[in-house]
Formats: structure tokens, sequence, C-alpha cells
């Protein structure tokens, strides 16, 4: 039987517009000790043109699908090198993610944190509510938040789950962090 330790990275799963931004920041006013917060939409924007070059090797199509090329995977590994050399030298991290193959995504991050602790949060929200958040954003493409709300979680497992459309994000935030400290060593 494994030891289970106090996490260093929490993984937050969700489609576009769930609310993962949200509870990443109210975790980071509830956790114990200073989380650093990154996540998809910070490796987007350091892409090429913000993500809309096609050098970027990421397309949005109009439907709201989103492609990726072989060489943003290979950047993405990268992109998680360093994430992890950030935690191998001390810090913790919340990461705001979208597992656009499912299953596939959270393998990808598990082997790029195989050494470190890792919780999985999976951040729920009906694709109605986040169709409506998203056309409250302007930075989105429409039909996106529909097209991930149940997508991005298909074969992921999680070690604990919120709803953002039942629960407000420091809600969500206390139930995560009931979790991690159930997590934390006794003793």
């Amino acid at each position: 039987m494994s030891v289970r330790r106090s996490p260093q990275v929490l993984v937050l799963n969700g489609g576009s517009s769930s609310g993962k931004t949200s509870l990443a920041r109210a975790l980071q006013e509830v956790l114990p000790g200073i989380w650093l917060t990154f996540g998809v939409d910070s490796f987007i924007d350091a892409l090429p043109g913000g993500g809309d070059s096609p050098r970027a090797g990421i397309t949005f199509a109009p439907d709201g699908t989103v492609t990726v090329s072989d060489a943003y995977r290979a950047l993405e590994a990268s992109w998680y090198a360093g994430l992890h050399a950030m935690v191998r030298a001390g810090a913790c991290l919340i990461l705001d993610e979208v597992f656009l193959s499912g299953a596939d995504g959270q393998d990808r991050v598990k082997a790029a944190f195989s050494d470190v602790e890792v919780m999985w949060v999976g951040v729920h929200c009906p694709p109605d509510v986040a169709a409506s958040r998203e056309a409250d954003r302007p930075d989105r493409v429409v039909g996106m938040a529909r097209a991930q709300a149940a997508s991005v979680h298909r074969g992921v497992v999680y070690d604990v789950e919120v709803d953002t459309s039942l629960a407000a994000p420091d809600e969500c935030a206390q139930r995560v962090e009931r979790a991690v400290e159930s997590r934390v060593p006794q003793g």
C-alpha cells in the first residue's frame, strides 16, 4: 500500500467556462502556503500570436472544436517539464487544464509529474450554464463550452469533483481543501 502525501500539484480539469479559474483563485486563498496558478490559457497566451497564429499549432473551429498539432504537443511537453521543475524546486501549483482528449490528456500530465504528489479535481458545469458564461466572455469561441462540457471528462479519474453551477467558487474551494487536508499525513 502506498503512503499518500500532501499534494504538490492540484490539476483542475473542466471545459471552457466551467469555473476553473475562479476555483483556482479561491483555492489560493484557502490552501495553506502559497500556490501558484498556471494553465492552458497561460500556455496558449505564450504561443505565437497568443494562439491565433498558424505557427501556434492550435486551431479553433467556428463550432468551438479545438484541434492541436504534433508541434503543439511537443511544446506542451516542454511547458509541463518547466512546471515540473518549479514543483521540484519547492513550489506548489494549481494547474487550470482542459483535457481535450479526456483520459489521454490526464495520462500526459501524469507522465510529466510522475514523481510528485498530484490531486485530480474534476470541475463540472452543465453545458447550458457553461454556454451562458461563455456568451459573457469576449475571448471565447462560441460553442467551445458546450462542446467541451462532457468530453474533457471522458475516462478521467478524479480524487474530488465539484459542480460550479451548484456552489460558489469559495464553497467548491472548501470541498477541495477538505480533500487536500485528508491527504496530509497526521502525527
